[in-house]
């Protein structure tokens, strides 16, 4: 089969790797249409991935078909159309079983539960792609829900949904949402569906501010986005979201709330000495939350949004390609070259 694998830095190839296997007697094979490249692989991308060596497959957003089921994967079926959540838990601990995978208790590293960080599960940017515990790692889809709103909500939408709701966004208050890429946008619209008045929006590319002020976002148009922020809202924020991860966007995140402000921050870092400003957040009685979304337990809650269009997932995202083009995708994505903001391949095309 064809798939995107890992050469090197600022090197991702496009060729035949072997098929896949069927995972055990509860694993799944499911025939890929539709694959997505996150702004985390960009880290892989950049060389500063999450495991050694090369030669593994790449990417964790996928939409497909089953077209092979174990004996014991139940409440499924061949030809079931399904999204693969990117993180993989065992479905047999008492985590996994309630959805959060990403704290499961028999992989704890995140390498080892995520699709194409590494060698311990295959990439999703495949023609067919090996699921594991398949009950409990995909999720049917509704016919109302197509590929391009499917591959968001394998990853960016609940990602984002997890930071609003850890921030306890609440009806009435003021929101920054600070990086505007796909987890960014996906943000701005989880904040107004919790009730948000105002969402701030901070990004240093001019068409992601656009695309966020189409979605309802007031574009903080500023070298100095702290000032500007508190220009605008006379005063800090009641939330600020992070979806970049740079210690700068952090620390901004954490200067542009207010007294009592609540901060969350889902940016992926790699940083083991972040500064982080204690006495700032010690006066403000700030409150600063991190983690990892488990896509399972926050899913129920999208597919019902998405599905009666309080949520429009497929609105961020801005190109389709061909597998074929991936590595010039992921430079195009790299880049920020063409307005580029979500990126679907097609593994078939």
């Amino acid at each position: 089969m064809k798939a995107l694998t890992y050469a090197g830095p600022r090197a991702i190839s496009f060729g035949d790797i072997g098929d896949p296997v069927l995972p055990g007697e509860d694993g799944a094979i499911v025939r890929v249409t539709a694959a997505g490249i996150c702004g985390s692989d960009l880290h892989i991308y950049g060389g500063h991935g999450f495991a050694p060596g090369t030669g593994y497959g790449v990417g964790h957003e996928a939409v497909g078909e089953i077209v092979e089921l174990g004996p014991q994967a139940h409440g499924l079926a061949v030809g079931d159309r399904v999204l693969v959540p990117a993180s993989a838990g065992c479905d047999r601990c008492g985590r996994c079983r309630s959805g959060i995978v990403a704290a499961c208790e028999r992989q704890p590293l995140p390498v080892d539960a995520c699709y194409g960080l590494g060698g311990s599960l295959p990439g999703a940017q495949a023609q067919l792609l090996a699921v594991p515990h398949a009950t409990g790692n995909l999720v049917r889809l509704p016919d109302a829900i197509g590929d391009e709103a499917a591959i968001v909500l394998t990853d960016n939408a609940p990602t984002a949904w997890y930071a609003a709701r850890r921030a306890r966004v609440a009806p009435g208050d003021t929101v920054v949402v600070i990086g505007l890429g796909p987890v960014g946008l996906m943000a701005v619209q989880s904040a107004f569906a919790m009730g948000a008045a105002r969402v701030l929006g901070i990004d240093l590319v001019a068409d992601r501010r656009a695309r966020a002020a189409e979605l309802g976002a007031e574009p903080v148009e500023s070298d100095d986005p702290k000032q500007a922020v508190r220009e605008m809202l006379g005063g800090g924020a009641d939330v600020a979201l992070e979806a970049v991860g740079a210690d700068a966007t952090i620390a901004l995140a954490t200067s542009v709330v207010g007294h009592r402000g609540r901060v969350s921050v889902v940016g992926v870092s790699q940083n083991r000495a972040f500064p982080f400003h204690l006495p700032l957040a010690q006066v403000k009685e700030l409150e600063f939350h991190i983690g990892l979304c488990s896509v399972q337990y926050e899913l129920p809650a999208l597919l019902k949004l998405t599905a009666a269009g309080r949520l429009r997932p497929e609105a961020v995202v801005s190109h389709r390609l061909p597998m074929s083009e991936g590595p010039a995708a992921y430079r195009m994505f790299a880049e920020r070259d063409d307005k580029v903001c979500k990126i679907l391949l097609d593994p078939w095309g």
